[in-house]
């Protein structure tokens, strides 16, 4: 091989990739066009090529190493500029676009709510006209505890603190996960996972307010309550929007109203998982600590609420 000649030939590629390199170490991959970096992607692969050829060829130690720095520069922004722009869009997303799907889903949102208060609603008017109604929402064992112990339940969590936050966050991935698949059953499943949390929550606020414990009771709830409701809350969202999409797709064909739906789904999803691991470590830790004064979980509780809505309420500026 003549080696001036290869020089000669292969020199306009390693210019080429040094000038995007030096735009791009300076401005960003955002400042180049797409096709330029489609040419940053082929002079890379070439350049790698080239590297390989002179190490082959022993054409010099000053060559080699040039060819393998320009290499390592390309390899850094190409790779590592591409993993650091999907985290730029992550945190894009959490800052901005999860409180937006918040708000264009809200109607659905508003939805999931409904069918849950309702639910209590019913449960709580039943359970004080007709005790034996309670007994067919909430377990015996947990009707005994109250009534007969006068106690909660919750101090069972006291001492196993790391298994039973990740066991409750398992529980309410799975019902919040339950809620969005339902969404399939044209959200008849989400409708009835929605109507049965609310019945159980209504009746077990009974249960406890006529046996004078619904004050240790809220202040457990409270803390956790107010970020694993409003997801499972998104989570009905979610499900009623595949519904929507399968019983009503409107202006759409059903295929492309599923996609249009199933997107906004996944985006609240997205936000539906780190609520609930958020939920179900205060859950674990805080909620049934029996250090933490009532009152404090009552304030934390609320004082999370108003941090969630006001979060969800952010509106991306125009600058």
């Amino acid at each position: 091989m003549n080696i001036q000649r290869w020089i000669a030939r292969r020199e306009i590629n390693w210019q080429r990739l040094d000038k995007l390199l030096r735009q791009v170490e300076k401005k960003g991959l955002k400042s180049l066009q797409y096709g330029e970096i489609r040419d940053l992607a082929s002079l890379y692969r070439s350049v790698a090529a080239d590297l390989a050829r002179a190490r082959t060829q022993k054409v010099g130690n000053t060559l080699i190493h040039s060819l393998q720095s320009l290499t390592t520069r390309a390899y850094t922004q190409i790779y590592q500029g591409s993993r650091r722009q999907e985290w730029q869009a992550v945190v894009e997303f959490y800052k901005w676009g999860l409180p937006a799907v918040v708000q264009q889903t809200f109607a659905y949102i508003a939805f999931a709510t409904s069918l849950f208060l309702l639910a209590a609603l019913v449960a709580w008017w039943y359970a004080w006209q007709d005790p034996s109604f309670m007994a067919l929402i909430v377990p015996e064992h947990l009707i005994s505890k109250v009534r007969d112990d006068r106690q909660l339940w919750m101090g069972s969590i006291v001492g196993i603190e790391p298994w039973a936050s990740s066991s409750i966050m398992v529980n309410n991935l799975s019902v919040s996960f339950g809620a969005v698949a339902g969404g399939m059953t044209a959200g008849a499943y989400t409708a009835y996972l929605m109507l049965f949390n609310g019945l159980l929550i209504g009746a077990i606020g009974t249960l406890v307010g006529q046996n004078h414990l619904a004050y240790p009771f809220w202040a457990f709830v409270f803390p956790h309550g107010s970020l694993e409701l409003p997801a499972i809350f998104f989570a009905g969202a979610a499900g009623f929007l595949l519904g929507k999409a399968i019983l009503f797709p409107g202006k759409y064909r059903r295929r492309d109203a599923i996609k249009f739906y199933g997107y906004q789904a996944v985006q609240l999803v997205y936000g539906i998982v780190p609520m609930l691991v958020i939920a179900g470590t205060i859950e674990g830790f805080f909620s049934p600590n029996p250090r933490v004064p009532d009152a404090f979980k009552y304030l934390v509780g609320m004082g999370l609420f108003v941090l969630l809505v006001n979060y969800c309420r952010r509106k991306k500026t125009k600058t």
